[in-house]
């Protein structure tokens, strides 16, 4: 039996309101979870702008992302975090990063079409992209 490969759910957490950084990573899970291992960052309880917790919110979604086959990202608005993340991911690590966002191409920073792989206009084409191309094979 194949391992399931791993998806890090990378989106803003930081200043979205809690419902919003939650509900499309429940869909996502969703849409995914048969086929697919996912860490969500919202597993972890955390606050923003706690000095003492700042380094391990950063520490720990490094770490996810080190374990990730496969970043899933919500680029429905800038995010310090998620680029940084996005950035390691893609050019320190080399890993697929998948993005879906409101944006049309000319409105996205050049940044974000530089280092996700792939940029789609819905969560749900982003995770059928995903399980049409990294989904185990079936036997």
């Amino acid at each position: 039996m194949e391992k399931k490969r791993i998806i890090y759910l990378s989106g803003p957490i930081m200043d979205a309101h809690d419902g919003d950084a939650r509900a499309w990573r429940e869909t996502a899970k969703a849409l995914l979870k048969d086929k697919f291992r996912l860490l969500d960052p919202m597993r972890r309880k955390f606050i923003d702008r706690e000095v003492d917790s700042a380094n391990e919110i950063v520490e720990f979604d490094l770490q996810d992302v080190r374990e990730a086959d496969i970043i899933l990202v919500n680029y429905n608005k800038a995010s310090i975090g998620t680029s940084m993340e996005i950035f390691y991911a893609a050019n320190d690590l080399g890993k697929f990063v998948v993005a879906f966002s409101p944006f049309k191409f000319n409105e996205c920073s050049p940044w974000m079409v530089r280092f996700c792989t792939k940029i789609l206009p819905s969560l749900e084409s982003a995770c059928e992209y995903i399980n049409v191309h990294f989904a185990p094979d079936e036997v």
